[in-house]
């Protein structure tokens, strides 16, 4: 009897070990005969659970076969009296745990096999419904069909529709076209949310006039020569900023303005457009466009709206939620701005990330845009049709949209930007120091000064003539000998030679910009060049292309 307890004992342990991969690891406080089974993959936990099953099965009946041998010998007869019948009842109890670790098992195989095959015949139920979706025939959505037909053979080119779910399945095309984009029925087996009236929106904060630009500065950031330019204008006028804003709070004496969450996208300084501008800046670039830009942020701030600053691609991707892909899918989430300050390079960056989202908020967007865009040019099928289609025009957009740096047509908004103010003792110095025979010449640009010689040789004989031309070893062969230049100034220092000039002259180019009115701000004459004929979009490179039939004489 002894031998048959050992054999069942050690077999019990072999299988239990044997099985040990498929079993949990014992807790403290389990019986030495528990047994807790993991439920794996479907086939997989069925077969275990089964095997597990089959071989406790088995060895009821081995050792319900060597009891009986047992009990049948001699020996058995023979030491029976001699060792009580008490010391065997283990055997008994032995044979009742496997029993009923067997059929503990053998129930646990059968719930499980019971929820694989629900599970699998739901699973092969939502199978079957995502492969059996039909386009729907719907006019409210007389464009469902055709987007599907799209999707079909174009869903791989961009990986945003990966990142909103499309699988090429019919199912994910009509889900993607009804749920992120909007050209199909809603699918009747999906989960819809019954509408629940929302909450009113909590109130909004309110504007607050500000007293220090230092955050500003620090919105603007780093890391290009135009920006850096930005920033010293800023700072220069910082003190002209602050009173303008006094004035003007107490003006509105205490009115109510909400705070308006806007983006201002500097487009033309991404590296994306080219950045022309930033190498330039300190080689006698132009400056008008950073001009109105640095004012634009200075106003924004100061009136106390909350603002975010970008100049680079990435940066616009972010704030906006452009989700990952080459930018046909609409945003991941509602816009979270207000209003968008861009130009035309960064409205041609947010058409080609924003997909959908682009026509759907194109009412939020300002263009700062220094020459203006007439309607003609801006109505996309009037231009098509009558030949006003250009480069930078038929946006679509309200014309006031769009915002000039001089009031060129009552079409646009005019945004324009800072002229420095002098109170009236600085009037008084300057008229006092004025030199009534010295000019200063509008061009930083060599090639601005190329066969103006004979022009200056003239106007030499009645006044001084300064320039201010940028070099950087050698005077430029195109300044004559006659020109006293200066050199590039800073903004400063450009404006006490400007205090002492009567009269500033112009070579016709640059047609317009900031520094023209602050001359006239500090008491100069401005006299520019005519052109006959004018110059305009039918007869020069500069204007071909732009979106105004606008004439520069």
């Amino acid at each position: 009897r002894i031998f048959v307890l050992g054999i069942g004992f050690f077999t019990l342990c072999f299988l239990m070990t044997s099985l040990g991969g498929q079993f949990s690891a014992k807790r403290p406080g389990d019986s030495p005969f528990t047994i807790r089974t993991e439920v794996m993959g479907a086939l997989e936990s069925r077969g275990v659970l089964r095997r597990m099953s089959d071989m406790l099965e088995m060895l009821m009946k081995r050792m319900d076969i060597l009891a009986r041998l047992e009990n049948s010998t001699d020996f058995h007869k023979g030491e029976e009296a001699r060792f009580p019948l008490d010391r065997f009842q283990p055997a008994a109890g032995l044979m009742e745990r496997i029993q009923a670790i067997a059929q503990n098992v053998s129930d646990i195989a059968v719930k499980v096999d019971q929820i694989l095959r629900n599970s699998l015949l739901n699973g092969k139920g939502m199978e079957g419904r995502r492969d059996q979706c039909e386009v729907p025939r719907d006019p409210k959505y007389p464009d469902c069909a055709g987007k599907v037909e799209w999707m079909r053979a174009r869903w791989t080119s961009d990986p945003c529709y990966a990142f909103f779910g499309v699988d090429g399945t019919e199912c994910s095309f009509l889900i993607y076209l009804s749920e992120v984009e909007w050209f199909c029925p809603p699918l009747s087996w999906r989960n819809h949310t019954v509408a629940v009236p929302s909450p009113p929106p909590p109130p909004r904060a309110q504007a607050a006039f500000r007293r220090d630009l230092a955050r500003l500065l620090e919105l603007i950031g780093t890391g290009k020569e135009s920006l850096s330019f930005m920033k010293k204008r800023i700072r220069h006028l910082a003190q002209q900023w602050l009173r303008a804003a006094r004035r003007l709070e107490q003006r509105l004496a205490g009115r109510q303005r909400d705070q308006k969450q806007i983006l201002v996208h500097i487009g033309f300084l991404t590296e994306e457009s080219g950045d022309v501008f930033s190498p330039r800046v300190l080689k006698g670039g132009p400056l008008g466009e950073m001009v109105q830009w640095a004012d634009i942020l200075a106003a924004l701030f100061m009136l106390g709206h909350s603002l975010r600053v970008t100049v680079s691609l990435k940066e616009l991707q972010s704030h906006l939620g452009v989700p990952p892909g080459r930018g046909n899918c609409p945003l991941t989430s509602p816009l979270p701005f207000d209003l968008i300050y861009t130009d035309y390079h960064g409205l041609q960056q947010m058409k080609q990330h924003m997909g959908l989202s682009f026509k759907k908020y194109t009412c939020r967007v300002r263009v700062i845009d220094t020459f203006g865009t007439e309607p003609a040019y801006n109505h996309e099928e009037y231009a098509t049709l009558r030949g006003y289609r250009t480069n930078w025009g038929y946006w679509n957009l309200q014309p006031s949209q769009f915002m000039t740096m001089f009031p060129h047509t009552p079409d646009n908004s005019f945004m324009g930007f800072v002229s420095e103010e002098l109170n009236q003792t600085e009037k008084q110095l300057i008229k006092a120091n004025k030199v009534s025979s010295m000019a200063v010449v509008y061009g930083k640009e060599a090639s601005i000064w190329k066969g103006k010689e004979k022009f200056l040789a003239i106007l030499n004989k009645y006044m001084e003539i300064h320039g201010t031309v940028y070099y950087e070893t050698q005077r430029p062969p195109e300044v004559p000998a006659f020109v006293k230049n200066h050199g590039l100034l800073p903004q400063h220092e450009f404006q006490q030679l400007l205090r002492k000039a009567k009269l500033f002259i112009g070579f016709g180019f640059p047609y317009e910009g900031p520094a023209p009115l602050e001359a006239i701000a500090n008491g100069c004459v401005f006299l520019q060049a005519r052109f006959n004929p004018p110059h305009s979009s039918l007869n020069h490179e500069f204007f071909r292309g732009k979106p105004t039939s606008r004439e520069a004489s």
